[in-house]
């Protein structure tokens, strides 16, 4: 299984595998850098694992899907409902135009016609999954999604399906959680998904945040392999809750709720129904945090892996400003060619913004086979995480 490090040791003792090291990350110590709040990048935690990198069974990325809404929103039509511009929009955060979710569309159909992509493309039949993993902040039903993906792609077999909460780091920890199965828990095909549907939780009246966001799904199916065939390199993962308070959308009481009556029994009781806010962001910390974090977090997974930031083909990072994907670049000397952006096209789609990017960067032949791609998420949480990996 993975531990914190980002490395791999087995786990499983009652599984009779011959553990083969990997010979290019054979015992070396990598640092783990933690931020221990937002505003702090000065007060860093560093430790380091001595822990080598054992691989006894691989994973790799075999095939990819997408899924974006019909209805198109411009920037020109964001400015009929509140007082912004093209310009203002394109020039602050890089976005043109974005997809939402009207009619009869859902999340759910999203991602189905996502993951049925990724499978056709990997040549694997929906039978074959061992699970599924519905990376996502915005489900249709409260107690997940993930079950009725299986239900709708028709598999007979059953296989374990639940939800994955992280935000805009979601695909990320869905990967490596695909990792950790397949290593660990002798799983073989996963299919991970990342959708989100934000544009529901979106003040339409807020120009700050309701221009930033789009819906869309997107997919990729991870597949076990033996270790010399592996394609996961090496990962960070972190998390701080002392940055919930610059994006977050809190459960809230429902003030006109009058439905119930206590009578004077129970002071409190029955509680009043809830719902979520709106999306909260306060845009200038969300920025510091993530090019101050993100940069630091590909860099320790590349130690990991044992690799120099020139070994990165493609640098595939969440979508959601155009100003942080270009400081990332900068901050690990990638030039813009080597930068995978589709921002510009659907905005900000949380959980679903990487898996649309390398789908798209995959089937227009940018991204071939056997290229190393660097990824990473950040948002609300606060969370983060990257992950070093090879494409096929």
């Amino acid at each position: 299984m993975a531990n914190a490090s980002g490395f791999f040791t087995p786990s499983v003792p009652h599984f009779r595998v011959r553990v083969r090291p990997l010979a290019t990350a054979i015992g070396f110590s990598a640092k783990v850098v933690c931020v221990g709040n937002i505003e702090g990048a000065e007060n860093r935690v560093t430790s380091k694992s001595s822990i080598p990198r054992l691989v006894s069974k691989g994973c790799k990325l075999v095939g990819c899907g997408s899924a974006v809404p019909a209805l198109e929103i411009s920037n020109d039509d964001m400015s009929q409902i509140v007082d912004t511009s093209d310009e203002w929009i394109s020039v602050r955060t890089g976005i043109r135009r974005r997809r939402v979710l009207s009619g009869k569309d859902n999340l759910t159909t999203l991602a189905v016609e996502a993951a049925r992509k990724a499978l056709e493309m990997a040549k694997v039949d929906c039978d074959d999954l061992d699970l599924i993993l519905m990376c996502t902040s915005t489900p249709e039903d409260l107690f997940g999604s993930a079950p009725q993906i299986s239900k709708q792609l028709g598999c007979k077999t059953n296989p374990l399906s639940y939800d994955i909460t992280a935000a805009c780091s979601g695909f990320v920890l869905g990967l490596i959680s695909a990792a950790c199965h397949i290593r660990g828990g002798g799983f073989n095909n996963v299919l991970v998904i990342g959708a989100d549907a934000l544009s529901r939780y979106v003040d339409w009246t807020d120009r700050g945040t309701c221009i930033l966001f789009g819906d869309a799904a997107g997919a990729v199916l991870l597949q076990g392999c033996n270790a010399e065939e592996d394609g996961l390199f090496g990962f960070d993962l972190h998390s701080d809750g002392n940055g919930q308070r610059h994006l977050n959308a809190a459960i809230r009481e429902n003030e006109s709720d009058n439905a119930l009556d206590s009578n004077g029994s129970v002071l409190g009781f029955p509680p009043k129904s809830s719902s979520y806010s709106c999306i909260q962001m306060n845009g200038k910390e969300v920025f510091r945090f993530a090019v101050r974090c993100v940069p630091q977090s590909i860099e320790s997974a590349l130690e990991k892996a044992g690799l120099p930031a020139s070994s990165i083909d493609w640098l595939v990072l969440h979508q959601a400003n155009q100003r942080i994907i270009d400081a990332v670049a900068t901050r690990l000397e990638l030039p813009s060619e080597r930068v995978i952006s589709n921002l510009a096209n659907y905005g900000n789609t949380s959980a679903a913004s990487i898996p649309l990017a390398l789908d798209e960067a995959v089937r227009s032949g940018k991204v071939k086979a056997g290229q190393t791609i660097a990824t990473a998420g950040f948002g609300a949480g606060l969370t983060w995480g990257s992950a070093i990996v090879r494409w096929c």
